[in-house]
């Protein structure tokens, strides 16, 4: 019994120190810096109802509001909230840094203080702000920013544009935003890593300040030009929700909802060139970190049989934006162009991955013929240093086929050489061909004699018809500009078509086709420009507005289609709109 007595008194007491620990009483200001022309709201607020409510001194301000008080009592799902501040509005009196003191409040016996709070007092500024208007309370409680990985990148070195937003905890966001601008990378390679709408909402700092935030984008750029360059802003459409003046009826302040147009802010890169001491003679742009092979399927065949040749490049860096060095052969060697292949992923970090060039070779004769070694060379970003790569030699063996009377290591630069051949190459000619002589006719009024004769006056009437309808055809000026722009399309998507199985490859290609035709037609770089111009640049030449907006529409495809799969009939469907869309404005522009 006494031991019973003993635990309902400790948890008893507990109990009353758990109650006592859970009081909170904090100061709150409506912004820690200031024009001495502002205004400042500061809120003491607490949790439980208290007494003997104490307010600093507010040395260095001059009170021009308050205290109003508000209280909040509810019951949700059995579980009591309530919330009681104390609001005051101040005026500074003076400039510099100023610190309002504590606050104190009795709550069941027990005396609460708020910690102090400094703020910083600046000259007076043009416009002042209302801490209680919802306009300017959205404006500083939520913050677009673009950050940068690396400002000062080597030409062709990937950096990372990271658009985060930050949300303060006075402000909240319960509706989904919209982007009104998205940026134009010029002078860039970019690809976006979207988050496809799985935001996660993470605790960080702005500006020393505790907020919450989100990665909206992240973008990968691989600069083309060295110099100072420009990365356009971001700008979102957002619908913020903040405390209003008006009060329900148990005294909460309702929410108020007010659509800000926020923007990250331009970005400047300062791109460097890429060093000309140590540049290898070989170097063709590659930059990043990354590994050379040159392999063969098999080294050992007959003459005729093929193999196959691949010239491999992989690591981390511009995979795409480089060409693989090419190899040389001897000239008894049949080399077919070669296949180009990619297998590369872009992540946060950049591009990364492998690209190979794969020979077709067929030997003609027997014989063993080495393949020279074959240097690749690339610039290191870490070490800011050139690097040279050189691929082992080894050897092709055919055993079985004719003997070529050049050498097995002379390549195709070598020029023409007398080949000798072995008596089995030519055995399939019949020697013995049992001949007779033809019979001599005379060829005067002979049939041949009279064709040749009246054949030509036979022709007239057929000159005469397609004279006619050549002239017919020249006259057709709708007919001519619809075929010359048909083959032009079919030239600028040539392409394309050839990569028709593979989505990615397709609308890369495709791009880059709609871009090269606009290139041509209005000599202008499409890549620097945005849908709107050229959408205004092709209405100016009188092109029709459902043309341009079905060209504008396969661009929109092409772009989404770099981080979104595709099937094949939207690849089909997308090719056969290209290619009517390329037809039409070639006969309407002017």
């Amino acid at each position: 019994m006494k031991t019973m007595k003993i635990l309902f008194l400790l948890g008893f007491v507990l109990c009353g120190f758990a109650a006592t620990a859970q009081v909170q009483f904090d100061a709150k200001v409506s912004k820690k810096r200031l024009g001495i022309n502002e205004r400042l709201r500061v809120d003491f607020e607490m949790n439980q109802d208290g007494d003997n409510f104490r307010p600093p001194n507010f040395d260095g301000f001059r009170v021009v509001g308050g205290p109003n008080q508000s209280i909040s009592n509810s019951w949700i799902n059995g579980k009591r909230s309530f919330s009681k501040t104390y609001s005051y509005f101040l005026s500074p009196q003076t400039r510099g840094k100023v610190t309002i003191g504590q606050a104190t409040i009795e709550v069941e016996g027990e005396t609460y203080k708020t910690l102090p709070v400094e703020v910083e007092i600046t000259a007076a500024v043009a416009v002042p702000k209302d801490g209680n208007n919802a306009e300017y309370v959205a404006s500083e409680n939520v913050h677009l920013v673009a950050e940068v990985s690396n400002a000062n990148p080597f030409l062709n070195e990937a950096i990372t544009v990271t658009y985060k937003l930050y949300v303060s905890h006075d402000v909240s966001i319960t509706s989904q935003w919209r982007e009104i601008d998205t940026p134009k990378y010029a002078d860039f390679w970019s690809q976006n890593i979207d988050n496809q709408n799985n935001y996660k909402v993470s605790e960080g700092k702005y500006n020393g300040e505790d907020y919450r935030f989100v990665i909206l984008r992240t973008t990968v750029l691989y600069p083309q030009k060295t110099g100072e360059l420009e990365i356009e802003p971001l700008t979102l459409d957002v619908p913020i929700d903040v405390q209003g003046n008006r009060r329900d009826i148990f005294g909460r302040r309702l929410m108020e909802r007010v659509n800000k147009t926020i923007s990250a802010g331009k970005r400047t890169i300062n791109v460097k060139p890429l060093p000309l001491e140590g540049k290898p003679d070989g170097f063709n742009g590659a930059v990043g970190d990354f590994a050379f092979n040159v392999a063969a399927n098999k080294t050992t065949l007959n003459a005729n049989e093929s193999l196959q040749l691949d010239v491999k490049v992989s690591g981390k860096g511009n995979l795409k934006l480089f060409t693989i060095p090419s190899v040389k052969l001897p000239s008894t060697l049949e080399v077919y162009e070669p296949e180009h292949s990619e297998s590369v992923n872009t992540t946060v970090g950049g591009m990364q991955g492998s690209i190979t060039d794969s020979y077709t070779i067929v030997p003609q004769f027997k014989g063993t013929y080495p393949i020279n070694p074959i240097t690749f060379s690339f610039f290191n970003p870490k070490t800011e240093k050139y690097q040279t790569i050189t691929s082992k030699e080894f050897t092709i063996e055919v055993e079985n086929g004719p003997i070529s009377a050049t050498t097995p290591n002379s390549t195709a630069s070598d020029g023409n050489k007398k080949v000798v051949l072995s008596k089995d190459n030519f055995k399939y000619i019949k020697l013995d061909a049992n001949l007779r002589p033809i019979a001599e006719e005379g060829f005067f009024k002979s049939p041949l004699f009279w064709s040749l004769l009246g054949g030509p006056f036979l022709l007239i009437p057929l000159f005469i018809l397609a004279g006619k309808k050549r002239r017919e055809r020249l006259n057709d000026v709708e007919g001519n500009k619809l075929r010359q722009a048909n083959k032009l399309a079919k030239k600028y998507l040539s392409e394309a078509k050839r990569n028709m199985a593979n989505p990615g490859a397709f609308y890369e290609a495709l791009e880059r086709a709609l871009h090269n035709y606009l290139k041509a037609k209005l000599n202008i770089e499409t890549t620097e420009m945005e849908k709107s111009l050229i959408s205004k640049m092709l209405s100016e030449r009188n092109v029709e507005a459902p043309v341009v907006e079905n060209f504008i529409g396969i661009l929109k495809s092409c772009e989404f289609a770099r981080y979104a799969s595709a099937s094949t009939s939207s690849v089909q469907q997308d090719y056969s709109k290209a290619v009517t869309v390329i037809s039409n404005i070639d006969k309407q522009i002017q």
